[in-house]
This record gives structure tokens, sequence and C-alpha cells, in this order.
């Protein structure tokens, strides 16, 4: 069995593509592009004086606050360009933290299963798990770039 498909199994329900295909793609979402290269990224998030900033290689983007940089640190981390962020702005801290954890027991797994491998085996190992993350992902979807309001309201009956 290939180690990505013994990691998604080991994690089930907290598989980070699981996460993102059944409880973030399931609200009310808006897609974001950010341009990123498609594989493992360094990144960072920095606080300036204009506000939050994902650094991403030599490339930033703003972030309006916090929860939004970390949640779409764990997206560029693996190289997606498009993925969809929640509109209510109360439920990304909460996406955040559970993606957050799925990637950090994504790696603990990685480093489990290869202990005591070459490195070179190691980092074909991750790369892949990663690349799995980002097909899955690219496979769900981002979305709309906003949301239809199509919500009734007294002034505007269907």
């Amino acid at each position: 069995m290939d180690i990505t498909a013994e990691i998604s199994v080991a994690l089930a329900d907290e598989w980070l593509p699981s996460i993102y295909r059944e409880k973030i793609r399931t609200l009310r979402t808006r897609s974001v592009q950010i341009d990123v290269p498609p594989r493992e990224n360094q990144v960072e998030i920095q606080y300036t004086l204009l506000g939050i900033e994902l650094k991403v290689g030599k490339r930033r983007f703003a972030c309006p606050d916090l929860a939004t940089a970390r949640y779409m640190r764990v997206f560029a981390r693996i190289g997606c360009r498009e993925f969809a962020i929640p509109y209510d702005i109360t439920k990304i801290s909460a996406a955040a933290d559970s993606l957050e954890t799925s990637w950090r027991r994504s790696l603990l797994l990685v480093d489990e299963k290869t202990r005591g491998k070459q490195s070179r085996s190691v980092s074909l190992s991750r790369s892949k798990l990663i690349k799995g993350f980002r097909n899955e992902i690219d496979e769900t979807g981002a979305g709309e770039v906003m949301p239809p309001f199509n919500r009734e309201t007294k002034q505007r009956k269907p």
C-alpha cells in the first residue's frame, strides 16, 4: 500500500483533503487564488505596519486578519493555488485549527512510517503526501469567487 493511502486511512476524518471537502466546502465559501509554486513551500506569517502578510518565498500576500493568514498558510505550504475560504469569518479560525492539526499529524505519520530509511526516501514520501493533498483539493475545487446571495428578504421575494 502507498504511504499516502496508509496515512489517509490512519487519519480517516482528520485527513486534510477530507476536512476541506466535508467541513469547509459544505459551508458558504468564496474562492481565493494565490500565486505559489505547486510544491511544498516555506511559509511565514509576518506582522507589518500595513497589517498581516503571508510570505511564500519572495512573494507576499495581504491578509485581513491572523485567522485568515493561518488558514491560507496551510494551502500555501502544500502549493495549492486556488482554494475556498469560509465566507463567515467566525468559522475561519476553527477551520484553520483543524487543518493545521491534520497537517502536523500527517507529517508525524510520514516520519513514523519512514523511520530508519534514507533521507531521499523520506523526502520522496513527503512529496507524494503533499502532492496527494494538492490533487484531492484540486478535485474538490474552490467554488465561486463570491457566494450567491439569493436569500429571501422583505424587499426581495422569490
